[in-house]
Parts: C-alpha cells; sequence; structure tokens
C-alpha cells in the first residue's frame, strides 16, 4: 500500500526575469517527516518553501499537499503554516493573545480558542507563560511561541524559513533539539529551510542540498555527509578533502575524484608524507592543514584528548605522514 506523500513537488520552476531561481525540481516530503532543505543562499531552497506555502507562483510545475494540487490556491486555502525567522509576534498582545490570534480571526469561539491555545502552548514547553508579553522572553522561548502560534491551526505541514537564525550559538544549538523533539510529539511534516549543514544533520529524517536552483541529492544525514553524491555536495555537507586527477593516482591508487572526510585521517608514522602548513585550536578539536607531497591541501581533525594545547602548535612545520583506511576513501560521481 503506498502512502500519499505530504508533499509532492513535480518539474518545479520558478524565473525572476532573466533568473531562473528553481530550476525544474521533482520532490516527495512523507507525511510527518522532518524535512530539510539544505543549501547556500541563492541556491533556491526559500523560494521553494514560499512555492509550498502559496507566497510565489510558479512559472511551471505543480504542487500538492497530501494529494491535492494546490499549485495556484491562495495561501489561507492550503494546510500550512509558516514560521519565519523573525518570529513576527505582536509585542502589544500577550503570549496567549498571540497564539490565538489565527484562530480568532477564523471567528473559531472563544472558550475552544483558548483551549486550543493553551494546548499550544503546553506542547512548545511554555506551560504558564500565557500572561507574558514576548518582550519580556527570551530568543529561544519567543521562537516557540511562534511555533505555538504555528502548531495551533493544526495545519498538515509547518513550513520553517531559517526560524533559528537570529538566536546565539548556545541557544541555536538547544533549540535544534527542542525542536526536534517537538516535531516527534505533535507528529506533523515539517520543513524546514536551512544554510547550516550542522542544522540540517542534527535534526532531519532526510536532507535535500540545494545548489542553483537544483537539488544536488536527497537522502538521509548518514547518506549525505558519507556518501556524497556530487563534489559540491561533499564540500558543502562538512569538510571534505577532494582528490582527482595524479594527486588521486599517487595518493588512491587508481583515476577519479574522490574525498575523505577530515576525522577520518590518522597523522602518524606511516602513510603519505607531507608538512603541517598550520594548526588552528578550536576548542574539542584541532584542525590540521596539511600539504603533502602528492601536491595536496589536507585538513584533518583530531580530538583533543590532551590536557594542555601548547605542544599542538609545536607541529607547524613539521614533517607528517597521514593515513586513512579504505573504506572511508568515497568515490565522487562527475559529470
Amino acid at each position: 500500500m503506498t502512502t500519499t506523500p505530504a508533499v509532492r513537488i513535480s518539474g518545479l520552476r520558478k524565473t525572476f526575469g532573466a533568473v531562473e531561481a528553481v530550476a525544474g525540481i521533482d520532490l516527495e516530503i512523507a507525511d510527518g517527516e522532518f524535512f530539510s532543505m539544505l543549501g547556500p543562499s541563492g541556491s533556491g531552497k526559500t523560494t521553494v518553501l514560499r512555492m509550498i506555502a502559496g507566497f510565489e507562483l510558479p512559472t511551471a510545475g505543480a504542487v500538492e499537499l497530501s494529494g491535492r494540487d494546490v499549485t495556484r490556491l491562495p495561501p489561507y486555502e492550503r494546510d500550512v503554516n509558516t514560521v519565519f525567522q523573525d518570529y513576527a509576534l505582536f509585542p502589544h498582545m500577550s503570549v496567549l493573545d498571540n497564539v490565538e490570534y489565527g484562530l480568532k480571526v477564523r471567528k473559531v469561539p472563544r472558550r475552544e480558542r483558548r483551549e486550543r491555545a493553551e494546548r499550544a502552548l503546553a506542547s512548545v514547553r511554555l506551560d504558564g507563560f500565557g500572561g507574558r508579553r514576548p518582550a519580556a522572553m527570551s530568543g529561544g522561548q519567543r521562537q516557540r511561541v511562534a511555533l505555538a502560534r504555528a502548531l495551533v491551526n493544526r495545519p498538515k505541514v509547518l513550513l520553517l524559513d531559517e526560524p533559528l537564525g537570529a538566536l546565539d550559538r548556545k541557544l541555536r544549538e538547544q533549540m535544534q533539539v527542542e525542536l526536534k523533539e517537538i516535531q516527534r510529539d505533535v507528529g506533523i511534516t515539517f520543513v524546514f529551510v536551512t544554510h547550516d549543514q550542522h542544522e540540517a544533520l542534527t535534526m532531519s529524517d532526510r536532507v535535500a542540498v540545494f545548489d542553483h536552483g537544483r537539488i544536488c541529492q536527497v537522502g538521509t544525514p548518514e547518506e549525505v555527509y558519507e556518501r556524497p553524491a556530487t563534489p559540491f555536495v561533499a564540500g558543502f555537507v562538512g569538510t571534505s578533502n577532494l582528490v582527482t586527477g595524479a594527486v588521486a593516482r599517487e595518493l588512491i591508487g587508481r583515476d577519479g575524484t574522490y574525498s575523505v572526510r577530515p576525522e577520518k585521517i590518522e597523522m602518524g608514522t606511516e602513510g603519505a608524507p607531507g608538512t603541517v602548513a598550520e594548526v588552528i585550536y578550536a576548542g574539542p578539536v584541532t584542525r590540521y592543514l596539511v600539504d603533502l607531497d602528492a601536491g595536496a591541501r589536507m585538513v584533518v581533525v583530531e580530538q583533543n584528548r590532551r590536557t594542555g594545547s601548547a605542544a599542538l602548535s609545536d607541529l607547524r612545520g613539521k614533517l607528517v605522514r597521514l593515513s586513512w583506511h579504505e573504506q572511508h576513501v568515497i568515490e565522487i560521481p562527475t559529470e
């Protein structure tokens, strides 16, 4: 038995004058899935989100929600809600009034909308916060109010446009975990747009990697990271050491384009010779840039298990050898 996807996109294309923002993509997002659209600025991911929401009309192609063609329907006739980066909360209203607002516009009776708003706040861990004003809350709490306001309408699909972008790093990482837990609890489809590969890998069931209006790869976080389908995916999702041509023949032993992730490489007394060009201390890890005699610069990452960091910088300019296991060499398809 085939389950109807929550979102189906067919041949979706969008042009702005001479610029092709989305270049004819096909995509299916399963019901109840946490799906991320990942890519750099200008890659087309936000434009796709806006076409799903109905804020932009496609130049060509179709958008279906739970099997229903909504391509030409206005936003208010689509069973979706959108959470934006700036939250868009009403500062003069209480948290509860903010969450109730959409229900009030829809003429939902006062008692029902109050009950639904309180349940929505509870679902985002904000029980008892209804009487506060947004200004009296932290950035993470305001983000959850915006989420509750979207969830209270019980949409089939929740669209999130870089909603954590305004938060500091520590709060952002905390909200990544909370957002995934909330999605699992409420059980609705989340479509999340981000340019942050760590966010996408942390929260998603599957990820679509965008570049120049096209989807380069769709897969689980592990598939996208461990088995990138293109050189762009290998370089954008995490750090990758790409080797090709004569360098690949010398280091890998065969022609082609290959990737070895920095954390898979070991520095020791065996392997390819090179010189440490730079040592970058980053708290939990140290990153080494190593210029190999074969002609490639490789990034190596090691966890800092030592008590001090002073000895690490002493490696700058030293001769080292790099090695890796064959199973960690990823062959990258090229056009």
